[in-house]
């Protein structure tokens, strides 16, 4: 029998946040892995709100040179 993951709570709805902001690249890097690609919702612990707003965040940061596209 499988273990269940343990429920974690959205960091997003426990801080109250609404939107995320693609300038605030500090916060985006907690959200892609060591190749650069954007962690999924069951690593991140995101509700699905908040992964589809930090995706899209992640990729109009790379769009604008705040975060790099590859790591090479």
């Amino acid at each position: 029998m499988a273990k269940a993951l343990p429920s974690r709570k959205c960091a997003f709805c426990g801080q109250g946040i609404r939107q995320v902001d693609y300038k605030n690249a500090k916060l985006l890097n907690r959200y892609i892995n060591q190749y650069a690609k954007i962690e999924t919702r069951k690593r991140s612990g995101n509700c699905a709100r908040h992964q589809r707003m930090v995706a899209t965040a992640i990729k109009r940061s790379r769009i604008a040179a705040l975060m790099p596209f590859t790591t090479r």
